[in-house]
């Protein structure tokens, strides 16, 4: 068996028309159906950013001391960041793609170690920075810097609170996924993920993640959503059939997923966080919304 496959790998090796079509199909593998990219934190946020933009449009209210959820977390870098920053009872990341999931644990492992060794420190050693900067290709103060004393600002979190406080999940949140022993969350964040699900599941799938969202809200928890433009569903059209399919057939364009969250589903209000943000690349400008129950 093993001279078989070395076979086989010298074949490979002599035939270069066969390394080209072993690097396409992996190629093609890697297209993020789900848009569940690597490294995307990496493209999307500037790297001389201290924290992604969006993080500074979030109110400390809405996680301190509760119970969230984040849809969609993809390596996990946003659930982390607000777990440090804002100091949550607890909050889970879902994603449908598992290897992303692995990134996410991957990610908190680290931020914990290196959490834990700058407290004892005091400050950072060149290596932890340079550990940080391989995270996503993306610095984080929000991951990095923690102040010796807790202030009224930064909750002061050490390497294993993050463990009681942060988790991650692999489930489809629009076809099966449930929560853990029927939990309710008191803030649920959804960030650029419903044209992946618009894409792949239709105006039926959206309309499923809404009311699903609803249900495992607290009473006066907030949603907090920041939709993908219709323009930008042109570029992803074409990653399946069933995209293409779907996106021929939409019809609720993200303009409309206000309306529908206030009139049909039971959004009592919302707030438009988007004339407080700055900092976003180009084509990340998106609006940021917060629904109330």
């Amino acid at each position: 068996m093993v001279e078989e496959e070395n076979k086989n790998e010298d074949k490979t090796r002599e035939n270069p028309c066969t390394t080209k079509q072993s690097s396409k199909k992996r190629n093609r593998k890697e297209v993020a159906i789900f848009g569940n990219y690597r490294n995307y934190y990496g493209y999307r946020v500037d790297h001389d950013l201290e924290e992604d933009p969006r993080m500074k449009v979030l109110k400390r209210d809405w996680f301190e001391g509760k119970k969230c959820l984040d849809i969609g977390c993809n390596s996990g870098l946003i659930t982390i960041s607000i777990a440090k920053k804002f100091g949550c009872q607890s909050i889970l990341g879902v994603d449908i793609d598992g290897d992303r999931i692995e990134d996410a644990h991957w990610t908190l492992r680290k931020v914990a170690k290196m959490s834990a060794r700058i407290l004892s420190s005091k400050k950072p050693k060149r290596a932890d920075a340079e550990l940080f900067n391989g995270l996503e290709n993306h610095t984080s103060a929000s991951l990095t810097e923690v102040t010796p004393q807790k202030s009224v600002d930064t909750p002061c979190l050490q390497g294993n609170d993050l463990f009681d406080i942060v988790s991650f999940q692999k489930g489809n949140f629009v076809q099966n996924w449930r929560p853990p022993q029927d939990t309710y969350y008191h803030t649920i964040l959804c960030l650029s993920v419903t044209k992946w699900i618009h894409l792949n599941w239709g105006d039926e799938g959206l309309i499923t993640l809404f009311w699903k969202v609803w249900k495992l809200l607290q009473p006066g928890g907030v949603f907090i959503l920041e939709p993908q433009p219709w323009s930008s569903y042109k570029n992803n059209r074409l990653v399946t059939e069933t995209a293409a399919t779907n996106y021929k057939t939409i019809q609720i364009p993200p303009e409309d997923f206000q309306d529908i969250l206030l009139d049909k589903i039971g959004f009592r209000r919302v707030d438009n966080l988007t004339s407080t943000l700055s900092g976003s690349k180009t084509g990340f400008n998106r609006p940021i919304l917060a629904f109330w129950k």
